[in-house]
This record gives structure tokens, sequence and C-alpha cells, in this order.
């Protein structure tokens, strides 16, 4: 194929974009896939959504999102309209002009990551890839992935790159549960390691979303994304260092951070928690720390910052076990426990990497009795790390419920709980989101940490 033939193929893939007779493939129909897929509905495409899990295609399929803050109404439309099919057949791979991954990039149990979820998209696509095909890879992974992994899965087609079917890296930007702004509004960074891939896919993000940031290869928007994370966690880190730090010295580190933030320039506010959740900063600062070792890099701020997150949920167990022995004379065996909030952060139903799971961890191998409460989630579902606290059910919040623990651990702040009943009716409250003084809610039984 000479340039020209390539350069008119693109065009008329562009073409096709514009007037939206182009298909949109997504594989893995979870927090980034669906909104993706509803975005590339209501900008007027036709989507398959393909995912390995047979039941949650059906459940798709019936109309029911399965993620709290999309709603079903909204999966119920695309299906009636004839928009939007969840499928588990692969062999319907072929049939998508574009097809976009976004599926898990885990870390293993030696904390390296775990691309067997993107290398298995990638061999499913290889089986059907046909002419014309674009390919994208959304899920976040190491600088080089798109070019040293995807791509030569997709070369066994037999097709090439650039001229057969396109290739490229777009990362996701997903905030679950945050209504500022949604997949449509955040800008998108597109980026490929030749021309023809680059044009293409900038076309189709341009449909898609409200701005597109091209960037000059796949491996920079890779490192895009990484840069994204890897800044919340190290800074993350910094005030939950400071929040020891200043505990020790009788300061109250929310205090600091609200009088530091009215600084209108130099400071950007972070605030200390339980620990890390979501799928996001737990772990993607792991796989540059990986690939860095290719180059004989030593990542240690980035580690750091890791270490220091990680060891949040031992500080908070630490200081309910001295306040239960300060105000009780009680150790942690034998001690009930109750959990506020086992989702990751307020107001959504995503337990990813939550820090609740390894606090509820933490103090039963201690001797607690832990219960938890949680509008989002009532019932724990599976989870690769703690696998035995499925089925566990969330407890009433009744002020008869709540007297019965020796404590209730604050981990995540959602709002349509009453943190007033709590404060009211609980013994002892170590309150890891500042969530009961910005409620105007004192007393010596609330320990801030």
């Amino acid at each position: 194929m000479t340039p020209s033939e390539r350069d008119a193929r693109v065009e008329k893939l562009i073409q096709r974009i514009e007037h939206r007779d182009y298909q949109i493939g997504i594989v893995g129909l979870g927090y980034v896939g669906l909104p993706l897929a509803l975005a590339a509905v209501n900008a007027g495409f036709r989507v398959l959504g393909f995912d390995i899990n047979e039941n949650r295609v059906a459940q798709l399929n019936e109309g029911k999102s399965g993620i709290e803050h999309i709603e079903d109404q909204a999966i119920e439309t695309a299906i009636r309209n004839n928009m939007f099919r969840a499928t588990s057949t692969f062999s319907e791979l072929s049939e998508p002009d574009a097809i976009l991954i976004a599926v898990p990039t885990p870390l293993n149990k030696q904390r390296e990551p775990d691309l067997s979820y993107v290398e298995n998209s990638a061999r499913a696509i290889s089986q059907h890839l046909r002419t014309g095909q674009l390919v994208v890879l959304e899920s976040t992974t190491w600088p080089g992935t798109t070019a040293e992994r995807v791509k030569p899965i997709l070369d066994e087609s037999g097709m090439v790159c650039g001229q057969d079917f396109f290739l490229a890296y777009s990362p996701e930007r997903e905030d679950p549960g945050n209504t500022a702004y949604d997949t449509r509004s955040i800008p998108k960074v597109v980026g490929a390691d030749e021309a023809s891939s680059l044009s293409l896919v900038r076309a189709l993000y341009e449909s898609l979303v409200s701005s597109v940031v091209p960037v000059t290869s796949a491996s920079t928007a890779e490192a895009v994304k990484l840069t994204e994370n890897i800044f919340r966690s190290v800074n993350i880190a910094l005030v939950n260092e400071l929040k020891v730090i200043f505990d020790r010295m009788d300061i109250d580190v929310w205090e600091v951070i609200e009088a530091a933030k009215s600084k209108p320039f130099g400071y950007m506010p972070f605030y200390p928690g339980p620990g890390l959740g979501g799928h996001c900063i737990p772990i993607d600062p792991f796989y540059l720390t990986w690939k860095a070792r290719e180059f004989e890099i030593a990542t240690r701020f980035i580690e750091l910052a890791g270490e220091i997150n990680t060891a949040m949920p031992h500080y908070v167990l630490g200081r309910l076990a001295a306040e239960l022995d300060r105000r009780f004379s009680k150790g942690l065996n034998g001690s009930t426990v109750l959990i506020a909030g086992m989702a990751y952060k307020k107001n959504v139903d995503d337990m990813r990497e939550s820090p609740a799971l390894k606090l509820t961890d933490l103090l039963q191998s201690r001797g607690a009795k832990v219960d938890y409460h949680d509008p989002h989630i009532p019932v724990i579902p599976a989870t690769r790390a703690y696998p035995y606290l499925e089925g566990t059910t969330s407890q009433p919040f009744t002020a008869d419920v709540i007297k019965r623990y020796d404590s209730v651990v604050i981990a995540t702040d959602h709002d349509e709980v009453d943190w007033s009943l709590l404060a009211g009716n609980a013994k002892l409250v170590i309150d890891t989101r500042n969530v009961c003084q910005r409620n105007n809610i004192v007393g010596d039984w609330i320990v801030k940490a």
C-alpha cells in the first residue's frame, strides 16, 4: 500500500466517524469501560461491549448497570434504542471498527505488574482482527506496554500496524462518583507511534469528549497517566506523614491544611486518611518502579510514598489500641469495633483496594470482633486479597447498634451517614477523615487519626 492509499483509507475512516457510521467495541465493562460505552452512545455511536464475566453481561443486557453511580435507565435506553449490547462471545470482535481495551492492570503478590488481562484481550483481538480496525489501550500501565506487549500480539495476525490496522493509547481518567466531571467533560490524552494511528484515534476521541490532548507517542501517553497518579500518591504520603508528626506535637493537621490552602499560589491541598484505595493510586506508581529497574534507576521517592501510605492502616490501628487501653483498660483482643464505611472513597460503591478492608483484616488478626456499616455496600463482594470477607453484611445504623461497640472507626465519610447519630451514641470514635469536626461535632471521645 502506498502512502497516498494509506492516507485515503484513514480519511475515509475519519469521515465514517464524523457521520457516526462507525461501531465502537469496548473490552471490559467495569468502572472505566461502562462510562466510556455510555459516552460513545450519547455521542451517537453504536457500542458492542465485551466482558469475560457472563453474569455481568447478562446483567447489562437486562438493563442493570451494576454500578451505583451509573443509572440503570441509561443502560435500558441504550439497549432499547439498539445502541448498546454486551457479549462474552469474543469472536464478535471483528464487528466493531474501533476496539477500546479497558481491563484491570493489577499487581501480583510480589507487587509486579500483572498484564494478563491486557495480553489476553490483545490475543482475542488478534484472532479476529480485520482491515481498518483501530485498537486503543486505555488500561493504566508502564510506558512501552502498547509497543512492547500489545503490538507484537496484534502483529501475529499478519497485518501491518499503521497500514492494515491502527494502534494507540489513551489513558482512562475516570473518577467514580465525581459529580463535577464526567467522561465527556474530562480532556482525553491520546498517543500513537505513527501518524495514521494518531490521526484516527484523535478523530475518534474528539467525537466522544470535549477536549483531546495529542502527544507524540503511546509511551508518552502511558507516562502521562502514571505521572498524574504518582503526583497524588506522593502528596498524599506527605500529608499522611505530617499527620503523624503534627499529632505528636498536638497540632491538628486538618487545621494546618485549611490555613495553608488560603495561599493563592504555590500550594495545593491534599488530605490524609486511613490509607489509599481505588485502582489508581495504590497500584499505578509501582508500574513505573518496576519498569525503571530495566534502566537501572531506583525510584526512591515513589517507593517511599508507597511505604508511608501503606503504613496508614497500621497507624490507625495503633491509635485505636492506645485509646482503648487509656480509656477502658482494654486491648484489641476481644474488643468490638464498627467500621463506618467500607468503600475506598465517599458516596460510591467501589471497594477496590479499600483501606477499610485492610483495617478489618488487621483488627481481626488482633482478635477484635469487627463489623461494618456502609449504605453503598450492603454485602462485601469477592476480593482477591480478602476472600474470607465475602458475604459479610452491613450492620443497621441505629443508636442501639452503635452502642454495642467499644469503638467506631470512621474509614469513609459518606455524605448520607448521620454522623451526629454516630457520635452521640458511640463510646469512642476514631475519625480518620475529620468528618466529625467538618460537621461541627466535637467531644473528648472523638479522636482524629
